[in-house]
């Protein structure tokens, strides 16, 4: 029960679309994989993302574009580029939280529709407990072949269950029913009021709406350098999505540190307060 889960979307989250800058990096034009491909499927009806991932093994090994295998991912993770402060928020905050009571454990999830295997080979990828995202099955020649596991807009919820219930580490692999199980309340890992949800998009939106209805918090990011996808992230303020709405800069000080901070802080007071933790 003294346990608080901070849990991050990934792309304009905590880095710049991950996928975007992947294909860019094999010389993919992005406007046009975007605009006159996955949008072509978006238009027919597909969920965008499927759709994104369909269309990123419809161009791999084709004559323009390299065969899209795990090694370029995990070449391109080690590369991959964060938003200021992300690498050291995870220890800043763990510092913070022992600081105030030295009984509360902090834990940082990852749930994000990018690909799986880009996000897990990234330098900040040992701070999580767990990270779910989508995946790709390869085939024998080692391309990306079809979608293993498509995370999207509600899909993101069923995660929130599983931290919820403790459904998380090895023994749970292959196990997808096992968030449905009924766990008693006493049970329960982490609270749903004792969650704090980071994210910057639509298919957040289930996530934060979720967390919220329980009592936690949800934070909206936005990317200050993208003013196109600023119409977005207001209406997550309009329409009462989030708790805050902070530009995605993670430095010390800075209005997105200062509200994790907060956020901490009054999550760890209701639970020092509940159970009579000993603080200090």
């Amino acid at each position: 029960m003294n346990k608080i889960a901070i849990i991050f979307d990934f792309d304009d989250t905590l880095a710049p679309d991950s996928t975007s800058s992947f294909l860019q990096s094999i010389g993919v034009d992005v406007h046009d994989f975007w605009q006159n491909k996955v949008q072509l499927l978006d238009d027919s009806d597909w969920d965008p993302i499927p759709a994104y991932l369909y269309s990123m093994i419809e161009i791999s090994g084709n004559k323009n574009t390299p065969l899209i295998t795990k090694e370029l991912f995990v070449e391109f993770a080690k590369e991959m580029f964060f938003f200021k402060g992300v690498e050291k928020v995870f220890k800043v905050l763990e510092k913070h939280i022992k600081q105030i009571n030295k009984n509360i454990d902090l834990e940082y999830y990852l749930i994000s529709s990018g690909i799986g295997d880009i996000i897990r080979n990234t330098s900040i990828a040992h701070n999580f407990t767990e990270i779910w995202a989508s995946e790709f099955h390869y085939d024998e020649s080692g391309g990306i072949a079809f979608p293993k596991k498509i995370v999207s807009f509600t899909d993101k919820t069923r995660y929130i269950f599983q931290i919820n219930k403790g459904i998380i580490g090895d023994r749970f692999r292959g196990k997808p029913f096992e968030v449905n199980k009924k766990v008693n309340k006493e049970n329960l890992r982490i609270q749903p009021e004792n969650m704090i949800i980071v994210g910057d998009g639509y298919t957040d939106i289930p996530c934060f709406s979720l967390v919220r209805s329980y009592g936690g918090i949800a934070i909206g990011v936005y990317d200050k350098k993208n003013r196109k996808k600023w119409g977005k992230a207001w209406g997550f303020i309009e329409d009462g999505r989030v708790s805050n709405l902070v530009s995605a800069n993670y430095s010390a000080n800075s209005d997105l540190m200062n509200t994790l901070i907060m956020a901490v802080d009054s999550i760890a007071r209701k639970i020092s307060m509940s159970a009579n933790i000993y603080q200090g």
